[in-house]
């Protein structure tokens, strides 16, 4: 081990947050550089995929809603991808070379499991696209959920400009999930868009599953140890899964059974917007 690495781990065993490249060794930044720029990218595609419901939103305080959710996700983006020039990444580069596949979409009917089909590092369920109001809903009550279960790590990760940054992003993202919890009560109690809801909240609630990751992950070992995440993926996903079934409760909804095939998973946990 060299005197960089013992140094650098010996804070971490402190509690003691990273400030510098310079304290870090070349595994710490490349896994910190791979964990940001997936958030930095999901958040952009994310903000992406939601600008056209600001015309389709069914009122006009909807509208107003929709647009502020997409701003959000883009000051997240910009945050992120602020952090990550800081640590020598191209941002301009990077993001003209796939500004065009941020906005890409797959057939609503498709299944992709756990697969990238760009070459951007956005989570895949951004992939899927939001094609009525009640898609629009359960992404937010399910997705974003999911991003806060995760960004809660991130709040006490080792790398201190990181840990500062995701309070304010995790604030915003808390709106985000309320507005999920208002209409999701809502549509789920109208006896006209009750069946919508139960099967839109099937979908991205399968959907969110996936983006976890296997339990006991070697990449996942390795970012706990360097404390850029602090729980096994699967723990992160039972925390989830353990919220979202006690709303359903109080909702009316089904939850469905999801059996995982892990060799289908990603090895590592994705981090969204």
């Amino acid at each position: 081990m060299s005197d960089l690495a013992r140094e650098m781990t010996a804070k971490i065993e402190r509690g003691v947050r990273l400030e510098s490249p310079q304290e870090v060794t070349p595994e710490y930044h490349d896994s910190l550089v791979h964990l940001m720029t997936m958030q930095a990218d999901s958040e952009l595609a994310g903000g992406y995929g939601y600008v056209p419901w600001i015309a389709k939103a069914p009122t006009v305080e909807e509208k107003h809603v929709v647009a502020q959710i997409v701003k959000d996700e883009l000051r997240h983006a910009a945050v992120m991808y602020g952090l990550l020039g800081d640590l020598g990444f191209d941002v301009a580069r990077h993001v003209q070379h796939h500004d065009e596949t941020f906005t890409m979409r797959i057939q609503a009917d498709a299944d992709i499991g756990t697969r990238r089909i760009t070459s951007d590092k956005r989570v895949n369920i951004f992939y899927y696209p939001i094609d009525t109001w009640a898609d629009f809903v359960f992404f937010n009550f399910c997705m974003d959920r999911g991003a806060g279960h995760q960004l809660e790590d991130v709040r006490g990760c080792s790398w201190g400009p990181w840990a500062r940054a995701i309070e304010g992003i995790f604030k915003e993202e808390k709106f985000h999930i309320r507005h999920g919890e208002h209409w999701v009560e809502r549509l789920a109690g109208d006896p006209a868009t009750r069946a919508e809801a139960q099967r839109t909240f099937e979908k991205w609630y399968v959907r969110t599953l996936k983006i976890f990751g296997r339990p006991g992950s070697p990449k996942n070992r390795v970012y706990r140890a360097l404390r850029l995440k602090l729980r096994d993926n699967d723990e992160v996903r039972r925390a989830f899964q353990a919220e979202v079934q006690g709303l359903c409760k109080r909702f009316g909804l089904e939850v469905p059974e999801w059996r995982p095939t892990w060799s289908e998973l990603p090895e590592e946990a994705q981090i969204p917007g």
